[in-house]
């Protein structure tokens, strides 16, 4: 099939990589354009660019779709469809309509539960025990499309968005090939009118730890938020942030210290804390972490 590809993050590399192997003709791929990051602040391309560019398909990074000559160069790709995911722009109408069998996205949720930007994020911080990958014919709403095929994967009690966002990443490579296959025999499924809730950005306001939560609240929240933003606690008027905890049956005062090497107290049970990042430094696990961090049981977190 004569294929766009449209996105931006490693999440979406493993798509493309996937449509590739399968042999289909990916004749161009749009991406944000290039940022800049790092501590020298110089100017990147996209994951996605970057390894379109390796392979020499055509990249183009506008800024939008309102001129009305990159709508024009979209539509003279004479496409059969365009696959999307994680693109970071909102496709005006002819775009959509620009390719013979429309825009499939590849969206990190069971819809219509989690439609928007942060679907594996809202999934664990909710304590949602499922979720999975659906390819949906894409319309003008925020992830309203009818959905042509779903798979489900289970979020297990260790998962951070980190090793889910890796699983999904896979799991989505997996759903859009066996998707275009036969492509034009699929019938897509109205998404249902029950159930809907939507995944907000997140705000880094949100990573702010409240020990007066419960356990159970304060681990989906951190897990949710691993490795970013990270959820973060300060102590000494030092941030740490914390990566990955277990549910301990430790209790004390929310907040305090109550164990070792850093188990802390909410409103019911506590947090046996297994890997933080301090300020500056690296994630770590917590052995190698407390070495030299002078915090011992009775003190207090905020």
């Amino acid at each position: 099939m004569r294929i766009a590809f449209m996105g931006t993050p490693d999440f979406s590399v493993s798509a493309l990589r996937a449509i590739l192997s399968a042999g289909h003709d990916v004749v161009a791929v749009y991406s944000q354009p290039p940022r800049r990051a790092g501590r020298g602040k110089k100017t990147r391309p996209s994951p996605v660019q970057a390894f379109s560019e390796e392979l020499e398909i055509p990249v183009f990074t506008p800024l939008n779709f309102k001129d009305a000559d990159e709508r024009q160069r979209f539509t003279d790709l004479n496409l059969d469809v365009a696959v999307v995911v994680a693109y970071g722009l909102i496709l005006p109408q002819e775009i959509l309509d620009a390719p013979k069998l429309g825009c499939l996205n590849i969206h990190a949720s069971l819809l219509p539960r989690w439609r928007g930007a942060a679907p594996i994020q809202r999934a664990i911080m909710a304590g949602d025990r499922e979720t999975g990958i659906g390819i949906m014919q894409m319309e003008a709403g925020l992830d309203t499309g009818p959905v042509l095929l779903e798979k489900r994967i289970t979020i297990k009690n260790d998962d951070t968005v980190g090793t889910l966002h890796d699983k999904l990443s896979i799991l989505g490579a997996q759903a859009i090939v066996e998707a275009l296959e036969n492509l034009q025999d699929r019938k897509p499924t109205p998404q249902s009118e029950e159930g809907i809730t939507y995944a907000k950005k997140i705000d880094k306001a949100e990573a702010h730890i409240n020990w007066s939560k419960s356990a159970q609240e304060l681990k989906n929240h951190i897990h949710g938020l691993s490795p970013f933003p990270g959820a973060w606690t300060e102590i000494d008027g030092e941030r740490l942030k914390l990566l990955n905890v277990e549910i301990s049956e430790k209790s004390g005062p929310a907040g305090q210290m109550i164990g070792e090497p850093l188990i802390i107290a909410c409103a019911d049970k506590s947090l046996n804390v297994t890997h933080a990042q301090r300020a500056g430094k690296g994630p770590m696990e917590i052995n190698a972490l407390i070495n030299g961090f002078d915090i011992k049981p009775g003190i207090k977190f905020s």
